[in-house]
């Protein structure tokens, strides 16, 4: 047997009747014809008792006869199985993983922190019982493995500076890295026959001891996208006031007057402060 088997046992009910008619009945004739030989048939009563068990919503049991796998019990409901059956109880409902905070190095070697969380449930109870010895701590050992490898696979972000595009990382890519992730721990956890409903990013920053330093680079990485944009704008302006006063013969401007202008006007448009204007009340050489 290597596959789960769905049975579903006896009435649980019946068997109850036929308990409490078998014990309080021998109690009964025994006081009845003062005869304490029918006080042996309690124990047989009493046996009968022990192979009652209950199946709650989103639960399981397991059954086993000495060993041998003899099916899984998922219909909840009240019932009545062989007393000799070990009964093993699995829950299926959905579980949450919080994993602890690790310390992995991304696509780059930068050391980072990541965490996951993980909703899964037990699909196969078979596989969850015996393919592995603790379905809890293998989902646990497995994702931690699976982070530490997704990890390795994408840088943490693009830095224009070296030229790197990468299509996907860990901070902006977030849906594109929790697919990837949630089939890489579907992936280790089919054999323990866990089902994975939901695996995502729960947590990720630089690691302490560069983090400082990649906050300084992403702050100067902004900074001259920033003055890269205030420049190529600045730039437009000059060259349509230019054009604006040549189409307008508001003023004759040889080239050394427009250097000057294009100078003031490029210190006035790009400078971190507000310029503090001059008036000229004089000729254009003064």
């Amino acid at each position: 047997m290597k596959e789960e088997k769905n049975i579903v046992p006896a009435n649980g009910y019946l068997m109850l009747l036929v308990f409490i008619i078998l014990f309080f009945g021998t109690i009964a004739l025994a006081i009845i014809t003062k005869n304490p030989e029918y006080l042996l048939f309690i124990p047989v009563a009493i046996f009968i008792a022990i192979g009652f068990i209950m199946v709650q919503p989103n639960n399981s049991r397991v059954l086993l006869l000495f060993g041998k796998y003899v099916g899984s019990v998922k219909k909840n409901g009240f019932y009545w199985v062989n007393p000799f059956y070990t009964k093993k109880k699995i829950s299926l409902r959905a579980s949450n993983f919080d994993s602890e905070r690790l310390k992995v190095n991304d696509k780059l070697g930068n050391p980072v922190m990541i965490s996951t969380i993980l909703v899964w449930r037990v699909q196969n109870t078979y596989k969850a019982a015996f393919d592995v010895d603790n379905f809890e701590n293998f989902v646990r050992v497995q994702t931690d493995a699976a982070v530490r490898k997704l990890a390795s696979m994408y840088p943490y972000d693009n830095f224009a500076d070296e030229g790197l595009t990468e299509d996907i990382t860990l901070r902006s890519s977030v849906n594109e890295v929790s697919e990837a992730l949630e089939k890489e721990i579907e992936e280790r956890l089919s054999i323990a026959g866990i089902e994975v409903l939901e695996a995502r990013i729960g947590y990720l920053a630089y690691a302490q001891e560069i983090a400082n330093a990649m906050l300084k680079r992403q702050q100067a990485t902004a900074i001259v996208a920033a003055r890269h944009k205030i420049v190529e704008g600045a730039v437009s302006m000059v060259e349509m006031a230019l054009d604006e006063l040549g189409k307008k013969n508001i003023v004759d401007l040889d080239d050394e007057r427009k250097a000057a202008m294009v100078s003031n006007l490029m210190v006035i448009l790009c400078g971190d402060k507000d310029a503090s204007p001059i008036v000229n009340a004089g000729t254009l050489n003064h």
